[in-house]
């Protein structure tokens, strides 16, 4: 589902450029899920920003379900992060305006692939059914961190990326919610790949690898 092949991505700064990533290379099955470990500052987010189509890679290639989103236009990139890509991140990013079941349903609506079934069973699955009418401001950390998985997941991606999606939350809470995270992606086939700091979180997904001076090593 996803290839990822000599990926390179430097920061300019005024003393010059510093290398994040130094030729990347994994591949992602569809239903797999995969822990990107490494030290704070170690490119993860960076990684994760570049596999969904949310920056641009000096070199190399990113290939999502067959297409290579680095030849892509800005344009059909946006396309491919609205229908393909499911992103959480540690912030929530929760529009404060809308309902939980307005949050829910948003990236689905602006794909044009809202299904109200589905997002009633993720609402039910992700224990939100009850709270659909309040905001993310009368939610706790942990149903806000739900909303954001089921809004990721509503659009049913083919890849789902979350970065540091527990780093909020309490251990209890963040085991919950990488636990239902897991069960849905199962449910729904999607390729999962997490960065987290947790060698503990790691261990829950199928395969780790650690980001290290720019380059990744199996754990």
């Amino acid at each position: 589902m996803l290839r990822v092949e000599g990926l390179h991505k430097s920061y300019s700064t005024p003393q010059g450029a510093i290398p994040v990533l130094r030729g990347v290379d994994f591949a992602l099955a569809a239903g797999a899920s995969l822990a990107l470990t490494g030290e704070s500052g170690s490119g993860k987010s960076t990684l994760l920003h570049l596999v969904g189509a949310l920056d641009d890679a000096d070199a190399g290639e990113i290939i999502l379900d067959g297409v290579a989103l680095t030849l892509l236009s800005e344009h059909a990139r946006a396309a491919a992060r609205r229908e393909k890509i499911g992103i959480v991140f540690q912030q929530f990013n929760l529009i404060p305006s809308l309902t939980v079941a307005e949050n829910l349903g948003f990236q689905a609506r602006l794909a044009g692939r809202f299904d109200p079934t589905w997002q009633e069973e993720l609402a039910d699955r992700l224990g939100l059914a009850a709270l659909a009418a309040r905001y993310p401001e009368e939610l706790s950390g942990g149903q806000q961190q739900r909303v954001a998985i089921g809004r990721a997941l509503a659009v049913r991606p083919k890849l789902l990326l979350a970065d540091e999606p527990t780093g909020n939350l309490d251990e209890a809470s963040g085991d919950k919610v990488l636990a239902l995270a897991l069960d849905l992606v199962a449910a729904t086939g999607c390729a999962f790949l997490m960065a987290t700091h947790s060698e503990r979180l790691a261990a829950r997904l199928q395969c780790r690898v650690r980001l290290d001076a720019g380059v990744l090593a199996a754990q």
